[in-house]
């Protein structure tokens, strides 16, 4: 073997123990790479014999792309290694082997190389050259390794930044950076893009740092705000997100929404921040737009209420003096009947219109969210009996039945405004009888749903609706028709019943047919715990409390009445009223300072007050009355056409003992006198 020829011709200087230890030595090291080459997995080696045109490899570069021992006869040959070579990077991989041969390449080179059962990885292969005497490379060197991972995250930053670059192009924000390493601020050219300037402009490209360039263009009122949530953000109080006004290069003010995040280095001290600029100005003046519209239509909204309010007094004062005589009419023993009938047709007129303008002021609070509701536990067949009881008279007067079905559901409990409950019951059955055809039938039907809802069904045999009007039925106003018919009504009842349903939690669904009837149905959910009878006593009382009955005067000793009063009618009207009670002694006085003064004077032990007075109101009056010693303790009433909810509740809180509205309902009228007059 070579090594033992080489023995046998060593020298004097070189013993056999020497070689043998170098052979020793050699050894050790071939195992080394051997290991080496062996645990490289990804790695390969090549030697490439640029003579013999071969390329020697190790490691498991290849075995790993599924190639066998096999196959590297093939993929050794320098003519076939090509084949392996992505097709596009083919020309890469020949420039930079032409390059190490010119000695003008530094050896290094990636591309593509083919999986044995298809696709590609991405190889890294890094050479070095071996030159003879002449200078020409007789071998090339080196190592290749599987670089795919590098790549495709090399790939996905690539990505990923490019579609940063787009979101931040399409955001159309400016970006912003401070740094604690380089002392200063970066403004994006954007930011100053935001303001109308150009990276020409001189106030970007001046000497004057852009921080103070920028900060002297802000507005002088949210210069100190900004430096407060800046020193906020960096103690940590919150975060950096600022809208402020800065001027442009025309001149006009601009809207900034600054947001940004402070990083702070180990020792906790600001390092870095960035943020972004974005121009708010569009939505700014947007926002200010529907600031004055939202001004604009509370202004038209105050006007409407306004308008309502006067309508309503208007109205109500000479019905007060229609319904007030009418009641004075009824009460007179002397009337014949034809004379008693003509009095009923006046104050059926009457209510009539007074109906017409509560429906109308009830849409327009409904609609403006203003009516309130008092939702409490309440038995709702208590409730409907009462008004049964209260519109079967109306029903019998074209033979129309009405029959219920209560399916042992009397005591069962549901959460709504006793009040707005009854207004919807006797606005269901009335329609259910207004549109009904003579002689024929009301059914109420109340159940439990399978959804453990509470319905309360009432059905017609009337005229129906017809199919096409059926979509329009609950629009205000319109009475798909009936304006044309003999029925009587606004158009708007419905629209109230849903709405007022609706608001207390309910529904309120129908089905009709035309010529055949209709039916309207209100669900609610239903109550399982009931607490106590007050619920139910609460709504026993309630249609009571509503009754129009005169009661008798409990007053047996005289009493002195002050009747404040600009209209004559209403004077008249009341002085014939009370002249029916000899204990009550009326006297009147037609403006304010007037009533002031005979409060003072004849001490009386009421005062009716109106609130519409000439001069001096009614509120400026009560006010003067409840200051003076002399007057201060005599209870004053309130009488006035002005009745929206806001009046009278302006008028209980100003100190009035009860308000009463116009047009005048002597039984509350005289239950007020029982109640404020009553003998000690």
């Amino acid at each position: 073997m070579a090594w033992i020829q080489k023995l046998s011709r060593a020298s004097g200087k070189e013993s056999v123990e020497d070689l043998m230890q170098q052979k020793k030595q050699l050894l050790v090291a071939v195992d080394r790479y051997n290991r080496i080459f062996m645990g490289s997995r990804g790695y390969g080696f090549v030697d490439w014999d640029l003579l013999n045109k071969r390329m020697h490899w190790d490691g498991a570069f290849w075995e790993n792309l599924g190639y066998s021992q096999q196959d590297m006869d093939h993929i050794s040959d320098s003519n076939h290694f090509l084949e392996y070579v992505h097709p596009d990077d083919r020309e890469i991989m020949n420039n930079a082997i032409r390059g190490q041969l010119k000695n003008q390449h530094n050896g290094e080179v990636t591309c593509r190389i083919r999986r044995k059962k298809g696709g590609y990885i991405w190889a890294e292969f890094r050479t070095s050259a071996v030159r003879d005497e002449n200078g020409w490379v007789s071998f090339m060197s080196g190592i290749a390794f599987d670089v795919t991972k590098l790549k495709q995250t090399e790939q996905a930053l690539l990505i990923s930044e490019a579609r940063h670059a787009r979101i931040i192009k399409s955001s159309n924000d400016g970006i912003w950076e401070w740094s604690a390493d380089h002392g200063g601020f970066h403004f994006s050219n954007r930011c100053w893009e935001q303001l109308g300037y150009t990276e020409h402009d001189d106030v970007v490209n001046q000497g004057i740092d852009r921080v103070q360039a920028w900060r002297a263009r802000m507005h002088a009122d949210d210069g100190e705000v900004f430096d407060k949530v800046l020193r906020d953000h960096i103690r940590g109080k919150r975060p950096f997100d600022i809208e402020y006004r800065i001027k442009g290069k025309d001149d006009e003010w601009r809207w900034i929404r600054a947001r940004g995040q402070m990083t702070y280095n180990e020792k906790g001290e600001p390092k870095r921040m960035s943020g972004t600029n974005m121009d708010i100005t569009q939505l700014k003046n947007a926002e200010e737009r529907v600031i004055k519209a939202k001004e604009a239509a509370e202004k038209a909204n105050r006007a409407k209420s306004e308008f309502l309010s006067s309508m309503s007094h208007e109205l109500r004062t000479p019905l007060n003096a229609i319904l007030g005589f009418a009641q004075l009419f009824e009460l007179d023993s002397n009337l014949n009947s034809d004379q008693l009938a003509n009095v009923e047709e006046i104050k059926k007129a009457g209510h009539h219109l007074l109906q017409l303008i509560s429906d109308v002021l009830d849409l327009a609070k409904v609609e403006a969210g203003r009516m309130s509701f008092s939702l409490e536990e309440m038995t709702p067949i208590r409730l409907l009996k009462e008004c049964v009881v209260y519109l079967k008279p109306q029903a019998s007067e074209r033979d129309i039945s009405i029959t219920t079905e209560y399916n042992g559901l009397e005591e069962q409990t549901i959460c709504a405004d006793c009040v707005r409950y009854k207004q919807v019951l006797l606005n269901l059955i009335s329609n259910a009888v207004k549109y009904n055809r003579d002689g024929g039938s009301v059914h109420i039907t109340c159940s439990i749903t399978k959804d453990d809802q509470f319905r309360l069904s009432v059905k017609d045999t009337g005229i129906g609706i017809p199919a096409e009007y059926q979509h329009q039925l609950f629009q205000p106003f319109n009475r798909l028709s009936a304006e044309n018919s003999h029925i009587e009504g606004t158009g708007v009842g419905l629209v109230i019943t849903k709405q007022l349903v609706e608001h207390m939690g309910g529904q309120l669904s129908f089905a009709s047919q035309e010529n055949v009837g209709s039916e309207f149905w209100v669900e609610f959910p239903i109550q399982y715990e009931q607490t106590d009878v007050s619920a139910r006593e609460r709504t026993e009382e309630l249609w009571n409390s509503d009754v129009n009955e005169i009661p008798e005067l409990e007053i047996t000793t005289t009493k002195k009445i002050l009747y404040v009063e600009d209209n004559p009618p209403n004077q008249r009207l009341m002085q014939q009223i009370l002249a029916r009670y000899p204990q009550l002694q009326l006297e009147v006085a037609g403006e304010s300072l007037r009533g002031i003064y005979l409060a003072r004077t004849s001490k009386p032990d009421m005062i009716i007050l109106d609130i519409n007075l000439p001069g001096m109101d009614g509120f400026e009056t009560l006010d003067v009355l409840k200051k003076d010693p002399q007057t201060e303790n005599i209870p004053v009433i309130a009488l006035s056409a002005n009745a929206m909810a806001h009046d009278i509740k302006r008028g209980e809180e100003s100190g009035f003992e009860t308000y009463l509205t116009k047009p005048i309902e002597i039984g509350k009228l005289i239950a007020t006198c029982n109640q404020l007059l009553r003998d000690k």
